[in-house]
């Protein structure tokens, strides 16, 4: 499937998200090092942490107004009020003596407009996506998200440093930009909104999501996703760490690869990777049913994460690298088009506001796995990660395939 044969929504945000990523990885994983540089590292440490549980508040309240209210108006009134903060924290950066209390203010409260709208924008794709063009949609999503990432982390590394009011300036431009995108081209076709069912506003919200947590299907597919995220959290965590510290450095060509370097070679495989074979990989599961297809996957993904966590050698690292990457590509889209699916239409906000849930233990799971790695050997750790990941295949294969007493119709 062209991107020129997708529906409108579907166009609109495949390009918008992409220049929005690009920007914003162009600037934001240099926030902890901005706080740090400007204030010290416990203030960066303590902010980002903050900044956690902001994200995750209000994202459970993101979608539920997402569900509640028209999604483009909400869309609309978070992307242009984020503008506005974005405008505001670069102006903070202009003084020699810089408004950092101001910027922290501002960029706190930037984390929760731009997490409010974030399950309005997802809901208008589902909403705009059918089961036969879903799988085609996320598989171009996956490798334009890989690609923005890595455009934005070359912009941010030549940038950051000595041209930070350049970087910002580009992420509020770019902000706006989809904002009037969004006002101009984005359709908000006719999508029932939930009722409201309690005056007061928090029962109401708690009643909304106890749909979701009463969904054991969706309540193990999103924690099968928590366990799964968690062994590609631990590349940056654990692995990347314990690469430092006990990677015993080669020379390539004449270049010295050490346990940094090592790490850094694994993330551009990883996205090289994805770049170029994300489509290919995509038509070779075309011929699979979707059961194969996510269980292979997770299979291979979980065989290339369990080896790399304990692994030295400098090509069976790049071989076990290249193996999760493989096994990511095989179930990835296929995976997110069976969670889709799974979620009612008038409840699309919030199913997607709990899935959210997923990441955020991920992200627990893999810091836990960096502290248990102080006093557990890297074989042992490929145990952990291991038992992790068969967890997440029992869990989502329990979620979409073992019908029990219950027939379900699956996409073949």
């Amino acid at each position: 499937m062209k991107l020129k044969d997708l529906p409108q929504n579907i166009k609109l945000r495949l390009i918008t998200s992409f220049f929005n990523r690009m920007a914003f990885n162009a600037v934001m994983p240099f926030i902890a090092l901005f706080f740090a540089h400007e204030v010290n590292k416990v203030f960066a440490g303590s902010l980002l942490l903050l900044s956690v549980g902001i994200n995750f508040a209000t994202n459970l309240v993101g979608g539920y107004i997402a569900d509640r209210f028209r999604r483009k108006k909400v869309l609309l009134l978070t992307s242009f009020t984020t503008f506005a903060l974005l405008l505001l924290m670069t102006l903070c950066l202009i003084p020699n003596k810089r408004l950092i209390w101001l910027f922290t203010a501002l960029y706190l409260i930037y984390v929760i407009s731009s997490n409010l709208g974030r399950p309005a924008m997802q809901a208008i794709i589902l909403d705009s996506t059918t089961a036969e063009n879903r799988k085609a949609v996320f598989a171009i999503d996956y490798w334009l998200l890989n690609l923005s990432i890595s455009f934005g982390a070359i912009l941010g590394g030549l940038l950051y440093m000595n041209h930070q009011i350049m970087l910002f300036s580009f992420l509020t431009l770019t902000t706006v930009f989809i904002a009037i995108a969004y006002l101009i081209w984005l359709q908000d076709d006719s999508v029932p909104t939930i009722e409201k069912q309690h005056d007061n506003i928090l029962l109401d919200l708690i009643s909304n999501y106890k749909t979701a947590l009463m969904d054991h299907r969706f309540v193990k597919l999103t924690l099968g996703m928590m366990f799964i995220f968690s062994a590609e959290f631990s590349l940056s965590s654990y692995i990347s760490v314990r690469l430092a510290e006990t990677f015993k450095s080669v020379k390539i060509f004449g270049f010295e690869i050490e346990g940094v370097r090592m790490f850094s070679l694994l993330s551009f495989e990883n996205t090289l990777l994805v770049v170029c074979f994300t489509f290919l990989v995509s038509r070779w599961t075309n011929t699979m049913n979707n059961k194969k297809s996510i269980l292979l996957g997770l299979a291979v993904y979980g065989l290339g994460y369990t080896f790399l966590t304990s692994s030295n050698h400098f090509y069976l690292l790049l071989l076990f690298g290249a193996l999760a990457t493989l096994g990511e590509l095989m179930y990835s889209p296929v995976f997110q088009t069976e969670q889709a699916n799974c979620i009612p239409p008038d409840k699309r906000g919030s199913y997607l506001a709990f899935s959210g849930l997923g990441f955020n233990g991920a992200s627990m799971i893999s810091s836990g796995a960096l502290i248990l790695g102080a006093f557990l050997a890297p074989w042992e750790m490929s145990i952990f990660i291991g038992i992790i990941v068969m967890s997440g295949i029992a869990l989502i294969y329990s979620a979409l395939f073992y019908t029990g007493k219950i027939k379900l119709v699956l996409n073949r």
